[in-house]
């Protein structure tokens, strides 16, 4: 049995890998292909505020839709239909057909999609491994994560847009379409359990409507839980406001060329790794809450460091210890959602989560924009981060203090 959830861990992990290597390649083809097509700035603003919409719309529909059906097969489905939009978007660009708004409407079906499939592979952990697995896999699913998106998606999209448009394109739609028939492959029915019992399909004969709100009461009636969305929102909005300055932070403040801006990612993604390596290990040591905390703590310390810094190398340094600290708070946080959410409320509850700490995102952009204005420097926005981050960690630490964030973890 051991054996069997390990070869499942695996297709899952690899189906994301590829469909991470997807995203990562989209979020550089779609801005360039959109430059090539447009020279308006707000339209090509438009299309990176775009990928936010989606899970606006349709993060809660996707996960009340996860707890009526097979997750696996909803997966395959989400995947097949980005390789497809892609697909024929790269069809369009290679005959000189596509237009900045046949550009946005593949953006927004791939977007569209990714709520799915994002949603359908996180709430599809708990099936694959064992209880005591769960912290380990959820590292392992950020480390696909950054591997795909940071290191290998982003350089693969650029050199290959440079050899000829619709290249990326293509790439983008076959690592999509491998994702999918991993997928495929991995044997078993994925349906939510009722009660953490056998698989079995989930009833449908309650309106979405009605199976929304149920996922909406049950994280009402968990103070736990709902406090950690609270935090973790706050987190993202807070320190989104920084990493929206990163560019200007380094350009303006460090005095680095465009070219070397672009190690701050790498380093970052260096950082997220050795986060989702060390966290498993820190949570074993010494628990799920301090983890919690003290990746709080160090995220908001670094912010805090590099706008009193004005060495690249340091600065980089930090940025990378930043990186680490949240990853690892984001694998408490993912662990938590696993043990504490009935496993027939997963999918809604990842959707009200995802709807909330992503919807945070663009006002956490907006605000650091105001706030670089307001106070005359991207460093100074870094030092507010940091400083708010910091209150965060005090709310943290409150939140989860005499709680146990993983009681079945340790079961």
């Amino acid at each position: 049995m051991a054996a069997d959830r390990d070869r499942r861990l695996t297709w899952l992990l690899g189906a994301s890998a590829f469909a991470n290597l997807g995203d990562g390649i989209a979020k550089v083809a779609f801005p360039l292909i959109a430059a090539r097509l447009t020279q308006d700035p707000l339209l090509i603003a438009g299309l990176s505020a775009a990928q936010f919409v989606p899970w606006l719309l349709f993060g809660l529909l996707a996960g009340a839709m996860l707890d009526r059906v097979d997750r696996r097969r909803a997966m395959v489905l989400a995947n097949s239909a980005r390789a497809a939009a892609v697909g024929a978007t790269a069809l369009l660009i290679h005959f000189d057909a596509a237009t900045i708004w046949v550009v946005y409407v593949a953006a927004l079906v791939v977007g569209i999609a990714e709520t799915v499939a994002d949603s359908a592979a996180n709430v599809l952990i708990p099936s694959v491994v064992d209880r005591g697995g769960l912290s380990s896999a959820n590292s392992k699913l950020q480390a696909t994560e950054i591997v795909g998106q940071t290191f290998l998606g982003g350089p693969v999209g650029s050199l290959t847009f440079a050899l000829f448009a619709a290249f990326p394109f293509l790439l983008n739609s076959a690592a999509f379409a491998l994702g999918a028939a991993l997928l495929a492959a991995m044997a078993g029915s994925y349906h939510p359990r009722r009660g953490g019992g056998a698989e079995e399909p989930a009833p449908t004969r309650t309106a979405v409507r009605a199976d929304i709100a149920e996922g909406l009461r049950w994280l009402r009636g968990n103070r736990l839980l709902l406090r950690l969305l609270i935090v973790a929102g706050l987190i993202n909005l807070v320190s989104e406001m920084a990493q929206a300055q990163l560019v200007l932070y380094a350009l303006d403040d460090l005095l680095l060329s465009e070219a070397a801006f672009g190690l701050f990612a790498l380093v970052g993604g260096a950082g997220g790794l050795a986060g989702a390596a060390v966290a498993p290990r820190l949570t074993d040591r010494v628990g799920s809450a301090p983890t919690l905390v003290g990746g709080v703590v160090a995220g908001g310390a670094a912010f805090l460091a590099m706008g009193m810094s004005d060495q690249p190398v340091v600065s980089g340094l930090l940025f990378g210890v930043f990186a680490a600290a949240i990853v690892a708070v984001n694998v408490v946080v993912a662990t938590a959602r696993h043990t504490l959410v009935p496993e027939e409320l997963l999918g809604r509850v990842l959707g009200v989560w995802r709807t909330v700490v992503w919807g945070a995102l663009p006002v956490g952009a907006l605000l650091g924009g105001v706030t670089t204005r307001w106070l005359g420097t991207p460093s100074a926005t870094f030092v507010l981060s940091g400083v708010a981050l910091l209150g965060v960690a005090v709310l943290a630490a409150v939140t989860v203090r005499g709680h146990d964030l993983t009681p079945a973890h340790h079961s």
